[in-house]
């Protein structure tokens, strides 16, 4: 029954005629009692403090205490639980019977800190009739149970056991009706629950189950996943199953919803001001709004209210945003709280709402708020949802020139954003790549080492002497400034030579090391994915032999030897595949064992020169469908199979040089001993019978003749995987 669990008292069970008690009255133990924090806002915290004392002294609520007698039953029906003795019949009956002694002590009950976990599990295993029964008889305080520290886990299980029920299209009625008379009660007085810690929680719970989403999912805790972060900086392709996070499990119950939320909205300009920067009741307002995305006509009308502006202004549609209201958005934007709730607004925010906050209340106002510790949230948020050209127009007026001090006051995230849209939307590409490339170097300084300083950036403008900066071994790379390098690396490769140059050009233990980082490592990836010539990715890929091993041995190295094996020539592939065939073992122990299959290790220790003309076969097939549809012109990706017959003179030198160092290497034992194991394997397998023996040798025939006629073998990243591990805020 979760962490909360604690010991209970060793009572004898009851297993049959576990049915009603008499009523006795008498003493008992008394439960935790109804707590409350304190407001979360930082700009207001005075105010905030004032206004939640209010709320504090409204929502005394007298609690009487648990008789002993009450206190022995429901500790019998635990342990009888726990016992696992009670087949599911008769802990129905036994549910039943538990829940019905409630009637009239739910509070009680539920904000006992011993009792309630006692009722979570019967909330759990009761049927909806049981289940429905307790809610409507516990609607009237069902805002003061959820307002305590443990009736608010009562609450919670609650709704979710209601969303169990929700399979049987009968049950909807009688569910809406349940949920409609809790959502009276509670837009009675809805800001005390909306301000309470514990409160809050529920009411989120509450506003998904009734939109029709999980109850409570990850998104909607407050705490943004990695997956928002790369879909802002366009670093994850979206599939089917990630356009909405919040997809609904079932229809829901709209009507409930609005009757709720209009009740939470619909408050005085004053008490909106308070619940902006109050930390409970902002995550609130961001779940209702995150609950609503695409619907458009709704957000038009929820939005002012939740901002304190109003919809329409005279004769004229659509919403207006006074000068007054402005400056007060403006100034609340400094708030933690207001800011989260502010970035939600942005995100899901109409067109026409979006520029009109745009116009009205960011416009010349950029860079100061991109300075300001919670504001430059909101900036990043503003920029990476910039719906044209023109925004971004306005925007890099603003924050163009103002690369290197955003940089140096840690306000990465801003130039991060900034370059994203800037590629989404076209527009001042080739300005931001210079732009960013002055900020890290002076006018006479070379920029050879713009990678490096990307790498670790923090570490480079915190450096007292700038200009003797060097690599920092054995540092942790900078996550906003690997993510800049990977947007980077998603222009055209004519606007981003400088980047590549010193990518390529940084020393191989470097190479190696930023290869081994977590964040460096998809900056490898990034590189060997983009547009960059052949020529300039086969000179870091060389950099790294010796080591396709020892990287494919980690989860982030795996990706980059994959790319590698599919940026590179035959040649470098066969360098690949040796390295690989000598970590076999240990390989195809852990999850990247996937390489082996898919660069076909077996087939090249097997049958190395097959495996060759296999290569060889893929690369042609590749060469043809670029000549037939692609060109130099074409945004069509450059990285994979690359022809030898594209490389000048100097990398045919190159390639023949690494043929022979691949000849010469000791893998070859490797080979060898391959195989023998295979022979041996043969000649056990034998046994089997002649039609056996055919069989194999047809297969065999297939396999060595040159796939001429097959399908390219466009490999990429592993479908499925969710290799963005960063927090949301930087």
């Amino acid at each position: 029954m979760g962490q909360r669990e604690k010991s209970r008292n060793n009572h004898s069970s009851r297993k049959k005629g576990m049915g009603k008690k008499d009523q006795k009255g008498g003493r008992g133990f008394d439960g935790d009692r109804n707590k409350r924090n304190q407001s979360g806002g930082e700009a207001n915290v005075k105010a905030a403090s004032k206004k939640q004392s209010e709320f504090e002294h409204q929502n005394q609520f007298v609690r009487k205490e648990i008789d002993p007698e009450t206190s022995k039953y429901f500790s019998e029906i635990a342990n009888l639980f726990d016992s696992n003795g009670v087949d599911l019949e008769e802990r129905s009956c036994i549910c039943g019977n538990a829940l019905e002694e409630t009637r009239g002590r739910e509070y009680e009950i539920a904000t006992d800190y011993i009792i309630s976990h006692v009722l979570q599990t019967l909330l759990e295993g009761c049927e909806l009739d049981q289940l429905c029964s307790f809610l409507r008889n516990s609607a009237s305080v069902f805002p003061a149970i959820a307002m305590d520290k443990s009736g608010s886990h009562v609450a919670e299980s609650a709704l979710k056991s209601l969303a169990t029920h929700l399979d049987n299209p009968d049950s909807y009625s009688v569910i809406e009706e349940v949920l409609h008379s809790i959502c009276k009660v509670i837009v009675d007085k809805p800001l005390e629950m909306i301000c309470n810690c514990y409160g809050s929680h529920v009411l989120r719970a509450l506003l998904s189950l009734c939109k029709g989403v999980s109850v409570d999912p990850p998104e909607l805790r407050g705490a943004k996943s990695s997956k928002a972060l790369a879909k802002r900086l366009n670093l994850k392709t979206s599939s089917h199953s990630d356009e909405n996070n919040l997809q609904s499990s079932h229809q829901g119950f709209p009507d409930v919803f609005s009757y709720l939320l209009s009740g939470i909205v619909n408050c005085s300009r004053e008490d909106m001001k308070y619940l902006q920067v109050d930390q409970y009741s902002s995550l609130v307002l961001q779940t209702a709004l995150s609950l609503m995305l695409k619907q458009d006509d709704e957000l038009l009308e929820v939005i002012p209210l939740v901002l304190g502006c109003n919809s329409s202004n005279g004769e004229e549609e659509g919403v207006h945003i006074e000068t007054d209201v402005a400056k007060d958005i403006l100034e609340s934007m400094k708030d933690n709280s207001f800011s989260h709730l502010m970035e939600v607004i942005l995100e899901v925010a109409p067109e026409s709402l979006y520029n009109e906050l745009f116009n009205k209340v960011f416009k010349d106002s950029l860079y100061d708020l991109s300075l300001d510790r919670s504001a430059n949230f909101v900036i990043q948020a503003l920029i990476s949802h910039a719906k044209n050209q023109e925004q971004m127009s306005v925007i890099w007026e603003e924050l163009g020139p103002r690369f290197k001090d955003l940089l140096e006051q840690g306000k990465s995230g801003v130039v991060a954003f900034l370059l994203a849209t800037s590629q989404r939307l076209q527009s001042h590409e080739h300005k931001c790549c210079e732009a960013l490339a002055d900020a890290l170097c002076s006018k006479n300084e070379t920029r050879i080492f713009i990678a490096q300083r990307l790498l670790f950036l923090d570490n480079y403008f915190y450096s007292q002497d700038k200009s003797d900066w060097e690599w920092a071994p054995g540092a942790k790379m900078h996550l906003m400034g690997c993510l800049i390098l990977q947007e980077i690396f998603k222009f055209s490769s004519e606007l981003i030579q400088p980047y590549i140059t010193s990518l390529t050009s940084m020393k191989p233990e470097h190479i190696i090391e930023t290869a081994k980082d977590s964040s460096g490592a998809r900056v490898i990836e990034a590189f060997l994915a983009s547009n960059a010539a052949a020529k300039q990715k086969r000179r870091l890929i060389i950099k790294l032999r010796g080591h396709f091993g020892e990287l494919s041995l980690h989860t982030s190295g795996s990706f980059i030897v994959e790319k590698c094996f599919d940026a590179c020539n035959v040649a470098l592939r066969e360098v690949i595949a040796a390295e690989l065939l000598d970590v076999k073992a240990d390989l195809s122990k852990t999850k990247q064992g996937f390489l082996l299959r898919k660069l076909d290790i077996d087939g090249y220790a097997y049958r190395p020169e097959q495996w060759k003309s296999r290569q060889e076969a893929k690369q042609s097939t590749y060469n043809e469908f670029c000549s037939a549809f692609g060109s130099s012109k074409s945004n069509f990706p450059k990285n994979t199979f690359v022809s030898d017959a594209c490389e000048d003179a100097s990398e045919d030198l190159e390639v023949k040089n690494t043929r022979k160092e691949s000849d010469n290497r000791p893998t070859t034992s490797g080979v060898k001993r391959h195989r023998e194991e295979h022979a041996r394997d043969t000649n056990v397998s034998s046994a089997g019978g002649k039609g056996t023996k055919q069989k194999k040798s047809k297969t065999s025939e297939a396999t060595d003749k040159p796939a001429t006629k097959k399908k390219p073998f466009l490999s990429g990243e592993m479908i499925g995987k969710n290799r963005h591990s960063n927090k949301f805020r930087f």
